[in-house]
């Protein structure tokens, strides 16, 4: 791009108001000369012109002073992070080095840039995180909270961005990916505002209707919504100046994306939602009065409205890992509705509103334990963790579980999340003592391993010294720790009861002098039906294979191998042909299927859900045992899919021509009650070439009957002219792919 296109008119004005404004955030964070270097280092890169725009056209300078503004004014985080932001693009694309940014900056700054150089280099190729890359993002984001944060902010100036984007496709699944991975981040580090706006903006792109729907309704209903707003407060806002104490009080309307999972679970359309809203009381509170001015709201608001006991949430007390505190009650307002009540300080406000994460380092707010072992168990997860997709999937389980607290009998407090059995307990105080746990006592009862805990448990761990990890405590579990230590301690038993019978199987092969041979024991194990040689070596240590039993048939096998190789040795050429060379020929010729850009060759499933066939449009799911499920687009649980797992699909595609491979498909066929409407589809299937009628099944009620096929086709170029042709039978009325 040449130094003059570089920007465009609107683009150079965008540019300078960004600057200034960009300035105003940070001047009490920059050092003396900041600014200069920076402006100069600006010029040299708009002359240059060298780095590229992304994928939805966005100019990178602009886009990087967007997201600074977000960093600056929405999370509060200082000089380092800025700075970092507006340099990076620089050093990955080769404008300066890290060693000068070091030199002129800091090594602060040069840190960031590092982990935000690697983090760009993931996302290169896409908008989106592909899943083999998913263990260096979250490697990335464990080695510096500040990375973590300013990815956040990059996403959601992204997400701002792109509402008028023409790549659609990309800005589907950029919204997707906010949804499930940035959206669930923001809000385990406490910065709720991003996260609803993450959400809302998912929400809007990947369904545009339901959107539109409720934010016309909550448009509709406002002007009745903020008169009940404004009857609520106004006797409260009387009591509490009566009191004399400094507060201000506002009305909040619930997100869209809040709203939208509040009808999903109630099962309601949007009349049926009762909490709208919410109501935010905040005191200005010196700190040491806090907690005894928010309990005092507490009771003024609770003595004029009628509480649900069931609906307190007490976060003053006991405040989340993340460092959010807050008092939320839910109280019978006038009309008899439902209205959630939140009461907290000015400090609290911030903290929820601009996240603790953005300050947690340096201003010693509470919370700081708590991530510190969330990105502790990071590291540990990434560090044992199988395959990525497993990582992911743990990853996402951690994000939005809210938490329960239990205590030792000493009186100390741990932090679980909610669904947190004994036995996630008992590996929270130690490895060691998860290892050995046998049970519990809860609150003075004996309690198994498997029970889950509730906030105000106390909780006595049990222990014994012959008792070892079970595969089957990985299926209640809940915490990645407790996964990541009962997988570490099997592994190590596996290994040495591998190495037991390994040693056992040589000694009675030496003992009996038989010749060991690797290559024939292997093919004998595949023989036998085992999928992996540990389960193999498993089945010896544990006896359920008799070692001397096994012997024999690997001697006779290595007789029969033996007597194989002399016969072929003496066997005249005349009848020799290349019949499996063709084989191998044809299978390639066959796989017509090309998974991921062009790989051919990989296993994969076609999927039972909606039996996709040749020419039909399909994508890839990876499963948890690593295997490929191929499904149609337009699969019932493709949406699904879509939304709750992304980075498991894979791009699918039917290649070349079909080679006359037959695929079950079931056809469902409404029409009326009338033997003759059977014998015509029949008939009809029976008259096409290549197409087998495999089962029929008939159900008839008030009339009309409904009728189940299953037929062998070879492409859905056929399937949809056979489909046609039944349509054409007089009586039908239906015909759709089961």
């Amino acid at each position: 791009m040449e130094g003059n296109t570089f920007f465009t008119p609107q683009e150079h004005e965008q540019l300078i108001t960004l600057y200034k404004r960009l300035l105003q955030l940070s001047k009490d964070t920059l050092q003396k000369d900041d600014c200069r270097k920076l402006k100069a280092h600006l010029v040299n890169v708009m002359q240059g012109g060298s780095i590229p725009r992304n994928v939805f056209g966005m100019n990178p300078i602009i886009k990087d002073m967007q997201t600074a503004m977000i960093v600056a004014e929405e999370i509060g985080m200082r000089r380092a992070s800025i700075l970092g932001i507006m340099l990076h693009e620089s050093v990955k694309y080769g404008l300066c080095t890290l060693e000068s940014v070091e030199r002129e900056y800091g090594s602060d700054v040069a840190g960031i840039i590092r982990g935000l150089v690697r983090i760009n280099d993931l996302y290169a190729k896409s908008p989106t995180i592909e899943s083999e890359n998913f263990r260096n993002l979250l490697l990335s984001f464990a080695e510096d909270m500040r990375v973590i944060l300013i990815i956040i902010a990059d996403r959601v100036n992204l997400m701002r961005q792109i509402k008028d984007s023409e790549n659609n496709e990309a800005r589907l699944e950029v919204a997707n990916e906010a949804a499930y991975l940035y959206a669930p981040l923001a809000h385990k580090l406490g910065l709720y505002k991003l996260k609803s706006e993450l959400e809302d903006l998912s929400l809007k792109y990947t369904q545009h209707d339901i959107y539109y729907h409720i934010k016309d309704k909550l448009n509709a209903t406002k002007a009745a919504r903020d008169r009940y707003i404004e009857a609520f407060i106004e006797p409260v806002k009387r009591k509490l100046e009566e009191s004399g104490l400094k507060f201000h009080i506002k009305g909040r309307t619930k997100s869209i994306h809040s709203i939208y999972q509040k009808m999903k679970k109630q099962g309601c359309p949007f009349e049926g939602v009762y909490d709208l809203f919410a109501i935010r009381v905040i005191l200005d509170s010196p700190e040491d009065k806090e907690k005894q001015e928010c309990w005092q709201v507490y009771s003024i608001v609770t003595d004029m409205y009628l509480p649900n006991p069931k609906r307190l949430r007490d976060w003053l007390s006991v405040p989340k890992s993340n460092g959010y505190e807050s008092l939320h009650i839910t109280v019978m307002g006038p009309e008899g509705k439902w209205v959630e009540v939140q009461i907290r300080t000015e400090r609290m406000d911030e903290i929820a509103e601009k996240g603790l994460a953005a300050h947690w380092r340096y201003k010693g707010v509470k919370g700081e334990s708590g991530l510190d072992e969330w990105l502790n168990s990071i590291r540990e997860t990434l560090e044992n963790a199988d395959s990525d997709i497993e990582a992911m999937d743990q990853f996402k389980l951690d994000l939005y579980k809210e938490e329960v607290f239990v205590f030792t009998p000493k009186g100390d407090l741990y932090k679980l999340p909610q669904g947190a059995t004994v036995l996630d307990f008992a590996f929270t105080i130690h490895t060691n003592i998860g290892c050995h746990c046998i049970g519990a006592k809860v609150n003075g009862k004996n309690a198994q391993v498997r029970q889950p805990l509730v906030s105000g448990d106390q909780v006595e761990i049990m222990t014994s010294s012959t008792q070892t990890p079970k595969q089957d405590w990985l299926n209640f579990v809940t915490t990645s720790k407790a996964r990541t230590k009962i997988r570490q301690a099997l592994k190590e038993m596996a290994a040495k009861q591998t190495q037991f019978a390994r040693e056992t199987l040589e000694r009675k092969f030496k003992n009996r002098k038989i010749e060991y041979d690797e290559a024939i024991l292997m093919r004998l194990i595949k023989k036998l039906g085992y999928k992996t040689v540990t389960d193999f070596y498993r089945s010896i240590s544990d006896e359920s294979l008799d070692i001397n039993t096994l012997i024999d048939r690997y001697v006779e096998m290595q007789r029969k191998e033996t007597e194989q190789r002399e016969e072929v040795s003496y066997r005249s050429a005349e009848g020799f042909n290349i019949q499996q060379a063709t084989d191998v020929k044809d299978y390639f010729k066959d796989d017509v299927l090309v998974i991921d850009q062009n790989l051919k060759g990989i296993d994969f499933n076609l999927a039972k859900c909606c039996n996709p066939i040749y020419g039909d449009e399909v994508f890839g799911f990876v499963t948890i045992s690593g295997g490929i499920k191929i499904h149609r687009c337009d699969c019932p649980n493709a949406k699904e899919m879509r939304a709750r797992f992304p980075y498991r699909i894979v791009r699918a595609r039917w290649a070349g021509k079909s080679q006359g491979k037959q695929y079950p498909i079931r056809l469902r066929v409404v029409g009326h009650d009338d033997i003759g409407i059977v014998t015509n589809i029949t008939s009809i299937i029976n008259k096409e070439t290549n197409i087998l009628l495999r089962s029929i099944s008939i159900d008839s009620n008030d009339g009309l009957f409904s009728g189940m096929l299953t037929v062998m086709v070879d492409d859905n170029t056929k399937l949809e002219a056979l489909i046609k042709k039944i349509k054409t039978v007089k009586g039908v009325k239906q015909v759709s792919r089961g």
